[in-house]
């Protein structure tokens, strides 16, 4: 079932993708690549990695602020008028597909207050908390995890949130910048 999921995830990425070759609007090109990205986030968690899941969907909200910004800030979001119900047919058609898929993603999580340690037995968690203190002398359990066992991944999540920030900085900067070098052109 879960491979099921995945496959109808990657069929629906592949068509935001192509609706954010094909329209004309940049604004919905922009929305169709935050789709494709959030469903990326969904295929994370099915894959099991909630971890990255959370990164991505950290990094896309910014991204995604930041492209919807700077489009409407150059008045570049006007539709075609054949377009327009194209693209607002598939926009709730995609929006509906979400919705029921994150429905069923949702009702696998366990119950609101237990573990979720319990569900697996042979989990690498059950590993961790086992022998952290043992392998790594750290005292916290979480410093343990982070830095001993998992040194990679959260050097790797660390990196794309700081390259998602620098990134969000630059636009912002170069776009300030702009607006400085145009008061200074019109002050003289």
């Amino acid at each position: 079932m879960e491979n099921g999921l995945l496959l109808i995830l990657l069929f629906f990425m592949i068509v935001g993708s192509l609706i954010a070759v094909e329209t004309r609007s940049l604004l919905s090109a922009i929305i169709s690549i935050g789709a494709i990205g959030f469903l990326l986030s969904i295929a994370f968690l099915l894959l099991g990695a909630p971890d990255i899941a959370i990164t991505q969907v950290v990094v896309e909200i910014l991204c995604l602020i930041i492209l919807i910004r700077a489009t409407i800030n150059r008045d570049l979001t006007t539709i075609s008028g054949d377009r327009e119900f194209f693209s607002t047919v598939i926009t709730i058609t995609m929006v509906i597909i979400i919705t029921v898929i994150s429905v069923h993603i949702f009702s696998d999580f366990p119950q609101f207050g237990k573990s979720v340690i319990d569900r697996f037995t042979d989990a690498p968690s059950q590993t961790y908390v086992a022998l952290g203190l043992e392998k790594t002398g750290a005292a916290n359990i979480v410093t343990a995890i982070l830095l001993d066992f998992r040194a990679y991944d959260t050097l790797g999540e660390a990196t794309v949130l700081f390259c998602a920030i620098l990134g969000a900085l630059a636009l912002l900067r170069k776009n300030a910048r702009k607006a400085v070098d145009k008061k200074e052109q019109t002050d003289e």
